[in-house]
């Protein structure tokens, strides 16, 4: 994949520097990025929808394997890499701008609206502030029956350096997501956390040493050790993590 940041076709200021920053050192945990894939779409079949693809880091999984996905973000340059670096693969469905809150969200979209048999945003969320709309739009985008997984980052104590320079509003627990699912009226399949260990460096970066980037030699070290973090969750039974998921589907 390309390093985005040496392109010069893309104006790095239209890009949020700390977001691409952390984009970046992610695509560098290759053993990460499949262990968030697999968990998040071990239901998924059909047609799937990523809102907020960034560059591909998991859109790339679902690439590789031949699965149908439509790839967006709200950001245009962000949609000119993944068109450049994917549009012309045949498991792409397209890829577009689409602001999950939109005012003028159903006719702007309605090309999309009811189409998917699962939709996902991943660390999405999160920086939304009106997030309760966000999850009745991405409902709209499904076929009955379809499924829904949203990720977002857990528990409001770990709000540091990290969260102000992604402009996070806020951070969640299990039952903040749920409560969101439940007001869409989405029939909760299952709820979860996700990578326990990861809590550490983040508080490490975050709140001790003050970052606002994730540093890519920690990512590349935490990659090197996530088969024993994938099993360190499991004897944990997902009770606590990093991250949130839920998991819902449109009745």
């Amino acid at each position: 994949m390309t390093n985005i940041k040496q392109d010069k076709s893309f104006k790095f200021k239209e890009l949020d520097e700390e977001g691409m920053g952390s984009l970046e050192a992610i695509s560098s945990a290759p053993q990460f990025n499949e262990w968030m894939y697999q968990t998040i779409s071990k239901n998924f079949k059909g047609q799937t929808l990523e809102i907020g693809s960034g560059i591909g880091n998991i859109s790339e999984h679902f690439i590789k394997r031949d699965k149908k996905i439509m790839l967006t973000d709200i950001r245009k340059n962000y949609c000119n890499y993944l068109r450049r670096e994917w549009s012309k693969n045949d498991s792409v469905l397209g890829v577009e701008e689409v602001d999950i809150v939109d005012p003028d969200f159903d006719t702007k979209y309605q090309h999309h609206l009811e189409k998917y048999d699962a939709v996902f945003a991943l660390n999405v969320v999160e920086h939304i502030k009106d997030d309760a709309l966000a999850i009745k739009n991405c409902k709209k985008l499904l076929k009955q029956g379809g499924r829904l997984v949203i990720l977002v980052p857990a528990y409001q104590f770990l709000y540091n350096e990290f969260d102000k320079a992604l402009e996070h509003y806020k951070r969640y627990n299990r039952k903040e997501l749920l409560d969101l699912f439940h007001q869409a009226d989405f029939q909760i399949e299952r709820s979860l956390y996700f990578n326990f260990i990861g809590i550490f460096g983040w508080y490490v970066s975050g709140n001790i040493l003050k970052k606002k980037v994730i540093p890519t030699g920690q990512m590349k070290l935490y990659n090197s050790l996530v088969p024993i973090f994938k099993i360190i969750d499991k004897v944990l039974l997902n009770k606590i993590g990093l991250s949130v998921i839920v998991e819902g589907v449109k009745k």
